[in-house]
């Protein structure tokens, strides 16, 4: 099956995506498409699984163990109060991560709210010039907990 998260995973491995942040042991830290929120990403694994429970124990602790170190550093570079972590598959039937920080400074109504609340589709999208210094940031946060 070929999925977006396949095709993205595939133009990583070729060089060709400019959301690439960092390679990790189970696979790509990426900065999301849409910057619903500032800091948004998502962790690819590589290989690509249909879910978590088709890894075995040490890949899926690797998986679960890179997110939470890209949450660490979202936290680290955007001064979020907190990450949302999320574990889906099923518009895109292939297993991704998405990390996504949440801010003090939402408005109220969102705050308590699931990200997917937002109108993503009126958010910033990825810009490669705009989003460069993000990108450098978080790369640099992440080999420093490397």
């Amino acid at each position: 099956m070929s999925t977006a998260i396949h095709r993205q995973v595939h133009a990583l491995r070729e060089g060709r995506d400019p959301t690439f942040i960092a390679r990790m042991p189970s696979g790509w830290a990426v900065l999301g498409a849409t910057q619903v929120l500032k800091g948004y990403c998502l962790l690819l694994p590589d290989p690509v699984v249909d879910h978590l429970n088709a890894f075995g124990g040490v890949a899926r602790d690797a998986f679960l163990a890179d997110a939470a170190r890209l949450g660490d550093a979202v936290l680290a570079v955007t001064g979020a109060v907190r990450i949302n972590y999320a574990i889906f598959g099923n518009l895109e039937p292939a297993l991704h991560c998405h990390v996504i920080p949440r801010y003090a400074d939402e408005p109220a109504e969102q705050r308590t709210a699931q990200p997917w609340s937002y109108d993503w589709s009126a958010a910033p999208r990825f810009d490669p010039v705009r989003d460069a210094p993000l990108i450098a940031a978080l790369r640099q946060a992440l080999e420093a907990r490397r």
